[in-house]
């Protein structure tokens, strides 16, 4: 008997999807940067709306990149929500005085093997850390929760926001959460079990891409947090 049979279970599904890459940043960290994002690839979006639920609560960040692909996802049939609620708090890290410098140059100068921009707790000059964009997460998570127990939650967001909301799943570890790749246009799904005295997070999948077989979309691809190359130095 799974989870979903037992009675007095509230299950509440998330289906995490992060934005669609963006290719006008120049190499540069963006953050809370509102800046657009490319949805051309028709494709990819069709994949990913083959996966979605279609009778679902839809939030979105208030970032236009995260509006921007939702649309996209409509656009290729996928039944539009009457409304999309929009959640400040599911904006991505405000990476302060970095937002607008070279990202492989800031990464190569940061600890060999670093998760994300830096330690959870050390806040970006003038921005968030890794905790202050968990905290609010959480925050966002827990209330979107308690108008839409049960339902299916469709929020499109950013990678960092997703990396903290896979961390809450991990039984409230932060950093364990930095340690997934989460891909633009992927879908994560964090399924949450309520019962009398008892809460608990399972994660179905993280960072699915459903458009994966085909070898032209390896462009997809932006980084999400500490993801750099020798070759991208070069």
């Amino acid at each position: 008997m799974t989870s979903e049979d037992r009675p007095n279970v509230v299950t509440t599904r998330w289906w995490w999807v992060r934005h669609a890459p963006v290719r006008s940043d120049g190499g540069n960290i963006y953050g809370q940067t509102d800046i657009a994002c490319d949805t051309s690839d028709r494709e990819v979006f069709e994949a990913v709306a083959k996966i979605l639920p279609r009778d679902a609560v839809w939030v979105a960040s208030n970032l236009m990149r995260t509006h921007q692909t939702a649309e996209a996802i409509w656009a290729v049939g996928f039944p539009k929500p009457t409304q999309m609620a929009r959640e400040k708090a599911f904006a991505e890290q405000h990476l302060g005085q970095w937002q607008g410098t070279n990202r492989a140059a800031f990464l190569a100068s940061r600890p060999a093997g670093s998760h994300w921009f830096a330690d959870i707790n050390e806040p970006a000059p003038g921005g968030e850390s890794f905790m202050d964009l968990y905290n609010r997460t959480r925050g966002a998570i827990e209330r979107v929760m308690t108008e839409h127990a049960g339902r299916d939650v469709i929020a499109v967001a950013h990678g960092g926001t997703i990396k903290a909301a896979v961390g809450l799943a991990l039984d409230g570890q932060p950093e364990k959460g930095l340690a997934f790749d989460i891909d633009n246009c992927s879908v994560t799904r964090l399924d949450h079990f309520a019962s009398p005295g008892r809460s608990i997070w399972r994660l179905p999948f993280v960072n699915q891409q459903p458009w994966i077989a085909d070898a032209r979309h390896a462009a997809m691809h932006q980084p999400a947090g500490p993801e750099v190359t020798t070759s991208k130095l070069a």
